[in-house]
């Protein structure tokens, strides 16, 4: 299941939800993303990313 890359823990980014405890948090990914920033793009910027990582978080303000 694609949320399951979103990981939570108090000890990283004071608790925020992170793509796989990779420090980059979904709410920054949503802030490129609402800015105009392509997935595209944003892979570029961030080449440890992958496609399903911007997906689950996506899927994460869903829920």
């Amino acid at each position: 299941m694609a949320i399951d890359r979103i990981t939570i823990n108090p000890d990283v980014c004071n608790g925020k939800p992170v793509i796989r405890t990779l420090r980059i948090t979904v709410e920054s990914i949503l802030d490129y993303l609402s800015a105009g920033e392509s997935q595209e793009e944003i892979l570029r910027q961030y080449p440890m990313l992958e496609p399903e990582d911007i997906s689950a978080c996506l899927a994460f303000t869903r829920n």
